[in-house]
């Protein structure tokens, strides 16, 4: 047991994920919505934290948890239906399990739907005989009505099993007695192993004597036998990097690879995978009758109906649009007073501030840009940013919790669909509402490629959190009035994202004809049951895992922005500022297309965070050298209409606030999640070319009318 071992060459964890070589390594492995973050986050709490998996644009969470005076670290593996590895989730997952030798394997199965669940349990018994089952949501099988019997089920699968209810933390203490069992003792444990037919079984044996000469354990080596057997690429490109394994240097080995392929091929099987897959669900049928029994057959009966309503094509996208439109109005009507509280806060305390820095006589060609640059920025980018985030977030994640996001993917999947793009992009595209960033690194959720960088490429499509303040203000006054309706003003800006999803598929299904070509994958989505949301929990994780996340980045990149700012309206060539000689270059353009040199240049200062877009058009209106906001918009907008603005400039502001380069944090992401500088630019310009397109047309069909 350990981390490391020397006779089969297995690599050691603590460099990639920095553990300590006290603490045994416990990895948590399931299904997607079996509750496996549910169970991840009740034993580690706060103390976990996020990265990346070397290599990999896939996130990795990583905790410590403390029972019977040890120190136990876990780590949550992506979730996966297989270790078969046909996407990156299932590599990472397959790869840990094998080749880092955790001390123990958590398997997160959900007790209402065991018998899907024992596919995964079964593929990872076979890989490790260290594991425990955690057969989660036992307070739904029970009310289903879904007796299992524990004793029979770890009996036939010949590994503990404990029944837990995560959300109420229920059975988790039973749970760390049992990986605390498993992670210490010497003896020898003997999970159910699947066997295969006999064909199958000689075939593995032709290539695992080689692989056991090499890494000295028979149950890795036969389940590596069997994946090679299966002709697995990926496994051995992941046998080279961990243990240095070059299938095609290693001649005995390749020799025996292809006399099993040979004698396969006379045998008349063609299809190894076929064969393995039909083997392991024929197991996981048999178990299943053996130990559980359904007392209620039509115990899913009451989520059919609702999804009859839901996911109908009648009904489910007009609910989606209702449910779209009632999260703005709460967003909009919710974040006001608490953007108000924080901004008289903030700006409250900077003459105390500015007294501060003269009391221990800080310059002045330091204290102004300090404050009135990187201070006032700041301090606009909090007051309007964490409001409407601290709402829409949670609410976002109450539909996440109550399972009703998946089935706005299944609706949205259609339309995807013929878009040529795939249908999990609906769910980035939702998480973009929140922060295009947040909906960029969701995208690797997409298995393929080519469908994940268009859904990276498109994800700026729809508005975030952040372009909220700036759309709500054009709407309400020049679209609606001074005096605002909160629900005219949702509808309008749900027509406005209707748009950018319309955009969206277009945008998807031109890039699928052109520079992306391929045909749209399929996509098993697996519709989770309805639960009651823990509200308590949701609030504070998301405001932990993506308010704060998302605003700490957004603060990181509007400091050195502020400072820029103020520069430019500070330092003057002539008569005129920097500031001032830019709007006036761009002005000539901008004003084809709709807008003014202004409203331009304000979209590119706000390029670090799209927050500060409008306090810099009335600073530069203005002419003032700071950041500033009018109290009321029947003020702003008569400063705006005595600057020139109509309803065509108003609309024009509306369009490219929608379509134009996406926000600094979101291009560093993108960059990050593609590793490449050219789709980054694409990212850039598309979203650009078409925001100057629209608004050109709207500016030239107006000169007619």
């Amino acid at each position: 047991m350990g981390l490391t071992s020397s006779s089969t060459g297995f690599k050691s964890v603590d460099k990639d994920f920095n553990i300590s070589k006290s603490n045994k390594v416990i990895a948590l492995a399931g299904n997607p919505n079996v509750g496996k973050s549910t169970v991840f986050n009740e034993l580690t709490g706060l103390n976990q934290h996020t990265g990346n998996w070397p290599g990999k644009t896939v996130s990795n969470a990583q905790g410590k948890y403390s029972y019977g005076n040890e120190e136990f670290t876990l780590i949550d593996l992506p979730g996966t239906y297989s270790l078969l590895s046909s996407s990156v989730e299932e590599e990472i997952a397959r790869d840990f399990i094998c080749f880092e030798n955790p001390d123990t394997t958590i398997i997160v199965a959900d007790a209402t739907n065991l018998e899907r669940n024992l596919n995964l349990i079964l593929q990872i018994t076979e890989l490790t005989d260290h594991a425990v089952l955690c057969l989660n949501l036992l307070d739904e099988a029970q009310k289903k009505k879904i007796d299992i019997d524990f004793t029979k089920l770890s009996y036939s699968l010949g590994i503990f099993v404990v029944g837990t209810s995560a959300r109420n933390h229920q059975g988790l203490n039973e749970l760390m007695e049992k990986v605390k069992i498993v992670s210490h003792t010497d003896l020898e444990f003997k999970p159910f192993e699947v066997s295969y037919s006999e064909i199958i079984e000689t075939a593995i044996s032709m290539i695992q004597s080689e692989i056991e000469c090499l890494i000295h354990d028979s149950k890795k080596s036969r389940w590596i036998s069997l994946q090679l057997l299966d002709r697995n690429t990926s496994l051995s490109k992941s046998l080279q990097e961990h243990l240095q394994i070059d299938i095609l240097e290693n001649k005995s080995l390749k020799i025996a690879i292809e006399e099993a392929h040979r004698y396969l091929k006379e045998q008349n099987i063609i299809d190894v995978s076929d064969e393995i897959v039909s083997t392991i669900v024929r197991e996981s049928e048999r178990i299943y009758k053996n130990c559980v029994t359904i007392h209620n057959e039509k115990y899913n009966e009451k989520t059919e109906k609702i999804d009859c309503f839901i996911t109908s094509k009648w009904f489910g996208i007009p609910l989606m649009l209702l449910l779209l439109g009632g999260i703005f109005w709460l967003t909009i009507v919710g974040s006001n007073y608490p953007s108000e509280l924080l901004s008289n806060l903030l700006f409250g305390i900077q003459p105390y501030f500015v007294d501060f820095l003269n009391w221990i006589h800080v310059p002045s060609w330091i204290l102004d840009p300090l404050v009135y640059g990187v201070y006032q920025t700041l301090a606009w980018v909090v007051s309007v940013m964490l409001p409407p985030m601290a709402i829409f977030f949670p609410l976002f994640t109450l539909l996440e919790d109550s399972g009703f996001l998946p089935r706005i993917a299944f609706n949205m999947d259609h339309l995807f669909h013929k878009a040529s793009c795939h249908g999990k992009q609906s769910l980035t595209m939702c998480m973009g509402f929140g922060c295009n960033a947040c909906g960029v690194v969701g995208c690797r959720i997409i298995d393929s490629p080519r469908e994940r960088l268009i859904a990276i490429i498109t994800n700026n499509f729809v508005p975030c959190n952040g372009r909220f303040p700036t759309l709500i203000a054009i709407i309400t006054m020049f679209f609606i009035g001074t005096h605002s309706n909160p629900l005219i003003s949702s509808f309008i800006l749900t027509m406005i994202i209707l748009l950018g999803i319309l955009m969206t598929l277009m945008v998807s299904k031109l890039l699928s004809k052109t520079a992306l070509k391929g045909l749209p994958s399929s996509f098993v989505l697996e519709l989770p049951p309805y639960r009651k949301p823990q509200i308590g929990k949701v609030i504070v994780r998301s405001i932990f895992d993506r308010t704060i996340f998302v605003l700490g980045r957004a603060m990181v990149i509007a400091a050195p922005a502020g400072l820029l700012i103020w520069l430019l309206a500070n330092i003057h060539l002539g008569d005129l500022s920097i500031l001032a000689h830019l709007t006036s270059f761009l002005d000539p353009f901008a004003k084809v297309i709709g807008l003014d040199g202004v409203i331009l240049m304000a979209f590119i200062l706000g390029f670090p965070a799209n927050e500060i877009v409008i306090p810099i058009i009335i600073m530069s209106y203005l002419a003032t050298n700071t950041l500033v906001e009018f109290d009321s918009l029947f003020a702003l907008k008569d400063l705006l209409v005595n600057n020139g603005w109509t309803v065509v400039t108003a609309l024009c502001a509306l369009i490219f606030t929608l379509f134009h380069f996406p926000c600094g944090t979101t291009c560093l992401t993108i960059k990050k999640e593609t590793g490449s500088l050219k789709w980054t630019m694409i990212s850039i310009l598309l979203p650009t070319f078409i925001g100057i397109l629209l608004c050109f047309v709207i500016k030239t069909v107006s000169l007619f009318i």
